[in-house]
């Protein structure tokens, strides 16, 4: 049996078998050109309003898995379906590199800190049924999920929110705790809310899956459509996975063997060129799954198994809007809020400034827009006013994002030169580098166009010292335009 918990009330709705519900000029972004559209005046640019939006976001999904963003091993039928009737945005980086701050920065449209509207909230009070289901702003996880709580919610967004607790690392079956190198069925002493190695635990078990908080949230955004379809409404669903524990029932591992699993490539040194600011606190010169390259396999596979798991649940949600004949009124924007390392410079987990990290998927099925791929630099603070302007409502005051709406006529267009993202520094993505200016003023520098994976940091070379005064001016007028001051010291060998 599905079973949600119960939620404070904010604005009233209608009763649910399934849960007690309870009623509850963007600044900063320089550009070289203004946006262009695709030509004459086409069908697209005469599209209607927008009165519908489902928004769906997964938990610490790096874009390079999904079969639509290159992988050839990740099975992710639907998503990779709905990127086929989407502009797919190849180069989205997200704002926040943990939940939290990404979370907030892009439900708000602010790089940092809170706005003065939400994007629920935006949409409630222009007359639309607002409803959150699982994780939107920041839950615990698996903390806020097992105990089915509702985490940093803003109940100012919502007529209604929705909770989809599960048992997370208790649920029965094959456990592991990969860089413990544990194995077993018991169901004691497994790490869980708060406890120190729960970022490398997987679950597999024998069912079909209706247990776990994704398929629950899927459900409940099913039975939310059926309700409400006839009314305008904007409808989030945050599915949790692939966000450790991985958990996922067996038949969503099996077509990953652990053995069959590459891990990413390595270079000697990698880490000399990197600063202090720079290495991610898990590694694997710091932590045991660095001893266990057997497990650093599985840990590929059960985040393989999450995804597809994830997946599906797109697809439920993807098929009931068919079965509605909602396609042709709603639009569908999935993402995920940050990237995750794997293994990639021997890094694991998030809080990083990277490409792994930084990056996410990003696509956006408008009806009246031609499906296409977009090479333009964007980022999750653009999602909110993009879709403000397709609702064809007043738009919102104070939002650091652009509207994306010029790539969705015309995905060779432009909007911005560069994307910003924030830990323990700045990083800066610009159409062929990346660059990086730590708090204590060391640096990176890459080029994206013949090193995408970030071997080499360029900051010593002298053939790109001209890249790297440009870039640093940059940064420092980017971040004046939000209010931020860098500290003019660089280090001495710089």
């Amino acid at each position: 049996m599905l079973r949600f918990l119960p939620v404070l009330l904010v604005l009233t709705g209608p009763a649910s078998s399934l849960c007690a519900q309870t009623a509850i000029a963007p600044s900063g972004v320089p550009q070289s050109a203004a946006p262009q559209s695709g030509g004459p005046q086409s069908a697209a640019e005469q599209i209607k309003p927008i009165t519908n939006f489902v928004f769906i976001i997964s938990d610490d999904l790096k874009a390079s898995v999904l079969g639509c963003y290159g992988d050839k091993i990740c099975n992710t039928p639907n998503i990779d379906r709905l990127a086929a009737e989407s502009v797919v945005f190849d180069r989205a980086y997200c704002q926040g590199v943990v939940c939290a701050p990404s979370r907030k920065s892009l439900m708000f449209s602010r790089y940092q800190g809170k706005g003065a509207v939400n994007m629920g909230q935006y949409f409630r009070e222009h007359g639309h049924y607002s409803a959150r289901v699982g994780k939107i702003y920041h839950m615990k996880v698996p903390g806020d999920i097992i105990a089915g709580t509702d985490g940093q919610d803003e109940p100012s967004s919502w007529t209604e929110k929705f909770n989809s607790p599960g048992r997370e690392a208790h649920t029965p079956g094959d456990y592991a705790c990969l860089n413990l190198n544990i194995f077993t069925t018991d169901e004691e002493n497994r790490q869980s809310t708060a406890m120190p190695h729960r970022m490398f635990v997987s679950v597999q078990y024998d069912g079909s899956g209706a247990d776990q908080p994704d398929h629950k949230s899927a459900t409940k955004a099913i039975e939310l459509l059926q309700q409400h379809h006839k009314n305008p409404f904007f409808l989030a669903v945050g599915l949790i996975r692939p966000h450790y524990p991985m958990v996922a029932p067996r038949q969503f591992f099996d077509p990953y063997p652990w053995h069959d699993m590459p891990l990413p490539a390595t270079v000697d040194n990698d880490l000399e060129d990197i600063p202090k600011l720079g290495i991610a606190r898990t590694n694997n010169t710091r932590n045991d799954i660095g001893k266990y390259p057997d497990n650093q396999k599985r840990m590929w596979s059960a985040y393989y198994a999450s995804v597809s798991f994830m997946d599906q649940q797109v697809g439920r949600i993807l098929d009931e809007l068919e079965r509605l004949r909602l396609r042709d009124t709603t639009a569908i924007v999935f993402c995920s809020d940050h990237g995750y390392h794997l293994g990639e410079h021997g890094f694991w987990q998030k809080s990083n400034l990277h490409d792994e990290v930084t990056r996410v998927p990003l696509m956006m099925s408008v009806p009246g827009m031609t499906p296409g791929r977009s090479r333009s630099l964007v980022e999750l603070v653009d999602i909110f006013p993009t879709l403000a302007e397709l609702s064809g409502l007043p738009a919102p005051v104070g939002l650091d994002g652009r509207s994306l709406v010029p790539l969705l006529k015309d995905p060779t267009a432009k909007v911005k030169d560069s994307t910003l993202s924030f830990n323990n520094g700045y990083g800066l993505r610009t159409d062929g580098f990346a660059y990086t200016r730590y708090k204590d003023s060391t640096e990176e520098l890459y080029d994206m166009t013949v090193d995408p994976e970030q071997f080499t940091n360029l900051v010593t070379n002298p053939v790109h010292k001209k890249t790297l005064t440009a870039h640093r001016l940059m940064l420092r007028n980017r971040l004046k335009m939000l209010g931020i001051t860098l500290n003019a010291r660089l280090p001495a060998n710089r």
